[in-house]
């Protein structure tokens, strides 16, 4: 067993019971081949959340203040987190993101940068468009509905996945396109 599978069911044991995780739409989420899933961001919990309910393994991007502890860093490295420098370009972190693409695995993005304090979704960042625009990706927008109170449900519900064919021939920006991708979050987190 990996690392990753490891931490995977550690988390599930303690997480699941604890907020009645349910999921959503995984059929979604294409079993082979590039991804990219774009999250709301409401909690610190939000990367666990979703890493336990995808049924592929999960990159994150994770702030790089979080690699500073090294039992934490170590942690983080083993199930597949990279540092990203937030508030400026961090090439590293792009080209890490996109090795991750090119190599047919599953990255994970909350395109709003931090928590949302209110639970409304924010507008998110031109990155997760970015990857969108220079990967071959499948973008799966992917909203989490709950409020991480014991006893109520946390709902992660897995979209269809974002159709950017339109957004690529007009030629939109990564921000126009990071736009597009909270939208449908946005509609998910509507309708439940």
């Amino acid at each position: 067993m990996s690392f990753y599978q490891f931490a995977k069911t550690v988390v599930k044991m303690v997480l699941q019971p604890k907020y009645k995780v349910k999921k959503v739409g995984i059929d979604n989420i294409p079993k082979e081949g590039p991804v990219i899933i774009c999250s709301n961001h409401i909690s610190n919990y939000d990367p666990p959340i979703v890493g336990i309910t995808c049924p592929r393994p999960i990159h994150f991007l994770a702030k790089e203040e979080l690699f500073k502890n090294k039992i934490f860093a170590f942690i983080l490295n083993n199930v597949n987190a990279f540092p990203i420098k937030r508030g400026m370009k961090d090439r590293n972190a792009l080209r890490k993101g996109l090795e991750v693409l090119k190599e047919g695995n599953v990255l994970g993005l909350f395109p709003e940068g931090t928590r949302s304090k209110n639970g409304e979704i924010k507008r998110g960042l031109a990155g997760a468009g970015f990857f969108a625009l220079r990967s071959k990706a499948t973008v799966i927008p992917c909203a989490i509905v709950g409020s991480y109170k014991s006893k109520e449900p946390l709902i992660v519900i897995y979209g269809k996945p974002v159709d950017l064919e339109p957004l690529k021939e007009k030629k939109a920006s990564a921000q126009e396109v990071t736009d597009a991708i909270m939208n449908e979050i946005k509609k998910i987190k509507e309708n439940h």
